[in-house]
């Protein structure tokens, strides 16, 4: 029987060679033992160079990526400052003007806000991620027309706390309009760990840099008219319970209030919540059902129209862009002062919240109505029961205190503001009217 040692060490390829001899044993072993710390160290060596290779291919990534950031350097500064200088006429109300950071710029309502603060001569800078929680090109183009009218908007994330002490480090600012978040209620279904990343994570790191900057701004932001949940008492008022809401959404943006309220009395910031009731209008967003609808009705695709319990139909209280804008603006005007210095406190600073609303509740069949008639065409409508989902069946403002503090009056109702979005969607998206173009 053949020895096992020369069964896995043969001394000739293709041959078995037998040693009986005890001297030829020993050199056997011998070879089996140098061959084995041959391997042994080449096994060493080889581990060392895979190592040395992804310690490199580490160092390249990470400089790659620093050296790819979409800030920081003197010419992205020189950008920030130019575009954060105000530019007030001489002879206007307060020449000095405003200094904004304007969060979710290249938002439907950032945008606009961002450009109403522009036109009128405050300095603003935006900041935005550019998610792709709708078609980014839209972002995209509104950041262009911004930029046509000299506002920078930084592609970043609120949860960059790094960015954000750039920001402030970079530019003193006065007031931070904080739009960004993440939107909708029925995509909280499909996404949850989204909500919580941007609008309670996003606005502590926010509300962090703001507490942390000397001079504090003042804070306003956006809640959501979704914090009445199930509440049943209308029009909804800003003394009514939010305490049951009907969506994480909801939930999340009822967290922000309660945080903001936290970092008001801690740290002195002053802070104004503004509940949005159902934005619509030219440049908004995909996933709203005015503009589905609208993109469904040109294309002769059926719409999904939801209707509550009991055949009744849903209504929303319906909020013009321009009109939100107002509100935006006349809450930085008159917003007071934050009291601290470098995240410590010097007194108390105001706190407030404001519903944002038309005051006038339509129901959806009444909003296909209107679409239909301005684009000259009838709707396929699909009616179903109104799944539980989170949406709620109604919202109505009650805006008296928007009213009395900020000056705040819609002006614009529901026809009048759906005439100006299709204005915009065929112009935006090249339809003629008769073309077979999809859009």
């Amino acid at each position: 029987m053949r020895a096992l040692e020369d069964d896995l060490f043969p001394s000739t390829p293709g041959k078995v060679k037998i040693e009986r001899a005890g001297g030829a044993m020993n050199r056997q072993l011998h070879r089996c033992f140098a061959s084995t710390s041959t391997m042994f160290l080449w096994a060493l060596f080889l581990v060392a160079m895979t190592a040395s290779y992804l310690s490199f291919q580490s160092f390249v990534d990470t400089s790659s990526k620093y050296f790819q950031a979409s800030w920081g350097g003197l010419h992205w500064e020189r950008q920030i400052r130019a575009s954060a200088a105000p530019r007030r006429p001489p002879g206007s109300a307060s020449n000095a003007g405003m200094s904004v950071l304007v969060t979710g710029a290249a938002g439907f309502v950032g945008a606009h806000c961002s450009l109403a603060l522009r036109k009128r001569g405050d300095g603003v800078v935006g900041i935005d991620n550019f998610n792709a929680y709708y078609d980014p090109s839209l972002k995209k183009a509104r950041k262009a027309l911004l930029a046509s009218h000299g506002v920078y908007v930084v592609d970043g994330d609120i949860n960059d706390a790094r960015l954000l002490a750039k920001l402030f480090d970079v530019v003193p600012f006065t007031h931070v309009l904080h739009l960004a978040a993440q939107a909708g209620v029925r995509y909280a279904m499909e996404n949850p760990a989204s909500y919580v990343h941007s609008n309670v994570a996003g606005l502590v790191t926010l509300l962090e840099a703001c507490k942390s900057a000397d001079p504090q701004p003042a804070l306003v932001w956006a809640s959501s008219s979704s914090v009445y949940g199930l509440n049943d008492a209308v029009p909804f008022s800003e003394s009514h319970r939010t305490d049951r809401p009907a969506s994480l959404y909801a939930a999340t943006k009822k967290a922000g209030e309660e945080i903001t309220h936290s970092y008001n009395h801690i740290y002195g910031l002053s802070v104004t919540g503004l509940r949005f009731f159902t934005v619509y209008g030219p440049w908004g967003r995909p996933d709203m059902a005015y503009f589905s609808f609208t993109r469904n009705i040109l294309q002769g695709k059926p719409i999904t129209v939801y209707r509550g319990r009991d055949h009744v139909d849903l209504a929303r209280d319906f909020t013009y862009i321009d009109d939100i804008v107002k509100g935006c603006l006349g809450s930085l005007d008159t917003a007071g002062r934050s009291t601290g210095t470098g995240g410590k406190k010097r007194g108390p600073a105001p706190y407030r919240i404001f519903n944002l609303g038309n005051t006038s509740p339509v129901t959806v069949p009444t909003l296909v109505a209107i679409l239909e008639k301005h684009l000259r065409v009838k709707a396929k409508k699909h009616v179903v029961e109104m799944p539980g989902n989170g949406d709620v069946p109604f919202t109505h403002a009650n805006i008296s205190l928007a009213r009395h503090h900020l000056g705040y009056k819609p002006t614009t109702n529901l026809d009048a503001g759906l005439k100006k979005f299709v204005k915009w969607y065929l112009s935006y998206y090249g339809y003629t009217r008769g073309s077979s173009k999809n859009l």
